[in-house]
């Protein structure tokens, strides 16, 4: 919020944290309790890393929050001395929880190398909470009550009734949480697990860090995003981008903010983002959604994509990825196929034969691509006619092969990388 409200609380937030930290005699950080930063005061004792980047990017990296999670920070009714993290460059901490009826509101953080925060010092910081629980808890109302907002307003754009879509587009604007309506485009992030690991909260939170980035990058009012339970969205405004870049360059930014702040959590294999193709209207960016969440989707089971992939470009997968799986049948197409790709010692005909028609029939390419001699390459598509039962001077036959192969790259559980 940029109203008198926000400055007023923010100017009292900074009051408090300056009073605890003279109160305290060492330098005092406060966050929400999503561990975003909300404000800090001079710091002149001994900084770590993480403390470094948590004012300077205005939130606790993914893996950090978890590390304080597991140590039980979220639960906590007291003060907490939390220890040195050598693996996340971590000094020891006094945390002291800030709560409000209860609430879990946030938390003042101190950094304590070595040792010497006393027990009246703790109790000093205390004191000092329950005079910042009270504007904290005013901060946290304003600001939820936004993002709630902001969240809802995302969710109900990529519902299914045009007129509440519409309706919600007018709101957006006259809140002035968007700049103006017209061209818009969808991209999602969907994160891929490491083999015998789900998404947890961890990296969801990590996934929320990326989008709000990417948001910054673009401007927040060109944007709005969502997380949702195994991938997150940002709707993008992309008619005018101040300047800064154009969709595909935006969804290069996404995947470079996702990388860098997934990049350590383990259960995070890699993340993929789909691109959707611009809509004329916002409250038209569902069917723009739709085609980036199947780009995203086709991603995930064909790594050679790469991080980026464009529902424009997508070629035949932009049909296939709109089925379901039991209808990704490729006996259905071709069984001659079919029988083929059960025999993992035709692995090498396949391939040939992919190429072959990836490159519409044009030998002299194929040979050249595969580094075959000219007679190699006959020998072996004659070895698929026979075993396949097809003839490849057939058009339909051909039609039919190539899609067979594009369904069962689809269709394959996807394949670590790396």
């Amino acid at each position: 919020m940029c109203d008198d409200r926000g400055y007023g609380l923010q100017a009292d937030l900074q009051r408090i944290v300056d009073t605890v930290a003279a109160r305290v005699g060492r330098p005092a950080l406060i966050e929400d309790r999503s561990q975003r930063v909300v404000v800090y005061s001079e710091h002149d004792g001994p900084m770590d890393d993480v403390r470094r980047d948590s004012i300077l990017r205005r939130h606790t990296a993914a893996e950090v929050v978890a590390w304080f999670r597991d140590i039980g920070i979220m639960t906590a009714r007291a003060p907490v001395r939390t220890p040195a993290c050598p693996d996340l460059e971590l000094l020891p901490r006094v945390c002291v929880p800030v709560r409000h009826r209860d609430l879990l509101l946030g938390f003042v953080w101190f950094i304590d190398a070595d040792g010497t925060m006393s027990d009246a010092d703790i109790a000093a910081a205390v004191e000092a909470a329950a005079d910042l629980a009270l504007a904290l808890y005013r901060t946290n109302l304003i600001g939820e009550l936004a993002s709630q907002r902001e969240a809802e307003a995302a969710r109900t754009l990529l519902s299914d009734s045009a007129d509440v879509r519409d309706e919600v587009v007018r709101s957006l604007l006259s809140d002035g949480v968007v700049t103006s309506d017209g061209q818009s485009t969808a991209l999602v992030a969907q994160p891929v697990p490491a083999p015998g690991h789900v998404l947890d909260e961890t990296a969801r939170i990590a996934l929320e860090q990326a989008l709000v980035a990417t948001r910054r990058w673009v401007g927040a009012r060109e944007a709005l995003h969502l997380v949702r339970h195994d991938h997150g969205v940002l709707l993008l405004r992309d008619a005018r981008l101040t300047g800064r870049g154009s969709p595909p360059a935006t969804a290069t930014q996404l995947s470079s903010a996702l990388a860098t702040i997934t990049g350590r959590l383990a259960p995070v294999q890699r993340v993929v983002v789909g691109l959707g193709q611009p809509r004329h209207r916002l409250a038209d960016t569902v069917h723009s959604y739709t085609e980036a969440l199947n780009a995203a989707r086709v991603g995930v089971r064909l790594p050679a994509l790469g991080p980026v992939v464009t529902w424009a470009n997508l070629g035949i997968y932009r049909l296939l990825s709109q089925l379901d799986d039991h209808q990704l049948d490729v006996a259905g197409v071709h069984p001659g196929l079919a029988r083929m790709l059960r025999d993992d010692t035709h692995q090498v005909l396949l391939e040939t034969l992919e190429v072959y028609l990836d490159l519409a029939g044009n030998a002299h390419a194929a040979a050249e691509t595969l580094r075959l001699h000219r007679t190699t390459l006959y020998y072996r598509l004659q070895r698929v006619e026979q075993l396949a039962g097809t003839d490849l001077k057939d058009g339909n036959e051909r039609l039919c092969l190539h899609l067979a192969l594009k369904l069962h790259r689809l269709a394959r559980p996807a394949r670590p990388v790396g």
